[in-house]
C-alpha cells in the first residue's frame, strides 16, 4: 500500500508540475484597457484585420524589406522628407503625403519588394508602440494564423492578443480573430487561461466561423470601410493561411522571423 500510495503522489506532483509550467493567455480588447494587462513578460499579438495587420502580412509577404511603424502623422510625414515610401491614412482616408494608403492590395511585389516602409494607420500602429517593452510584439491576422500560432506554442512564454480596435472602442473583427488564435493555442495543451475576454473571443469565434465572411457583415468597420469604397479587401483579410510570414518588432522595424522558426 505504501508503494502504491508513493507512486500515487509522485504522479499527482508530476500532473501539477505540468499544469503549473503551462504559459498565461489574454486578450485586451482595447488599447484603452492595455495598461491592465501589460506584462514585460509577454509575447504580444497586435491584431487589426480590417485592415493594418492583414496589410502588413501581405506587404512582406510580398518582399518588403522592413516595415517602420510611427505612431502620429508628423513622424510619418518627416521620415518621407528623408525619402521613405509612407503609407498613411486617418479614417480611412489616405493623408495627400502619403504614396499610399492602408489597403492589402496597395502592396504589390512590383512596387515594395526589396524596400523599407514608414506604416502609420489610425488604430494598429500605436498599439505597436504601447506594448514596445514587451518581450516580443508581433503582427496578427488570418492572413499567417497557423504559422504564428505554432511559432507562439513554440516559444514557451505568456501571451496577450491585443486588439487595436476602433479609437478605443471594441471592434468584432478583432476579437473574432482572437478567439480564433486563443482556440488554437488552448488545444496545443500549453496554455491556460482565467480571462473572461479569452472565453468571450472563443465564443464569439465559435459563432461567427461556419460564415466568418457573413457574419463579418455585422461588424461597425465593415460600414466605416464600404462607406468610403474601401471594403474590396475584406474577403482577402479573412482568408487564413495566404502566409507563412510572422513579423515581429525589432529596432524600430518590422521584420519576417519565420526563416528562424
Amino acid at each position: 500500500m505504501g508503494v502504491w500510495l508513493g507512486a500515487l503522489l509522485i504522479f499527482d506532483n508530476l500532473i501539477l508540475k505540468m499544469e503549473k509550467s503551462k504559459n498565461r493567455l489574454e486578450v485586451c480588447f482595447s488599447p484603452a484597457i492595455y495598461s491592465e494587462h501589460a506584462n514585460d513578460e509577454n509575447l504580444v499579438v497586435i491584431v487589426d484585420i480590417l485592415r493594418a495587420t492583414s496589410s502588413i502580412c501581405a506587404a512582406i509577404h510580398n518582399g518588403v524589406k522592413s516595415i517602420i511603424p510611427v505612431a502620429t502623422v508628423e513622424e510619418a510625414k518627416a521620415l518621407k522628407q528623408q525619402g521613405y515610401l509612407v503609407a498613411s491614412e486617418r479614417d480611412g482616408n489616405v493623408l495627400d503625403f502619403a504614396d499610399f494608403g492602408n489597403s492589402p492590395f496597395n502592396f504589390t511585389p512590383e512596387i515594395v519588394k526589396g524596400k523599407e516602409i514608414v506604416y502609420s494607420t489610425t488604430n494598429g500602429t500605436r498599439c505597436i508602440h504601447l506594448a514596445n517593452h514587451s518581450k516580443a510584439v508581433l503582427i496578427g491576422s488570418f492572413l499567417n494564423i497557423t504559422s504564428l500560432a505554432e511559432w507562439l506554442i513554440q516559444q514557451n512564454a505568456p501571451v496577450l492578443i491585443f486588439c487595436a480596435s476602433w479609437k478605443d472602442r471594441f471592434s468584432l473583427e478583432d476579437t473574432v480573430f482572437a478567439g480564433a488564435l486563443a482556440e488554437r493555442l488552448l488545444n496545443s495543451g500549453k496554455f491556460e487561461s482565467i480571462c473572461d475576454a479569452v472565453t468571450a473571443s472563443v465564443d464569439l469565434w465559435n459563432l461567427a466561423k461556419s460564415d466568418l465572411s457573413g457574419y463579418i457583415q455585422k461588424a461597425a468597420q465593415k460600414g466605416r470601410l464600404a462607406s468610403k469604397g474601401l471594403d474590396d479587401c475584406i474577403e482577402y483579410c479573412l482568408t487564413a493561411d495566404q502566409t507563412h510570414v510572422i513579423p515581429v518588432f525589432r529596432n524600430d522595424r518590422l521584420v519576417d522571423v519565420s526563416g528562424a522558426v
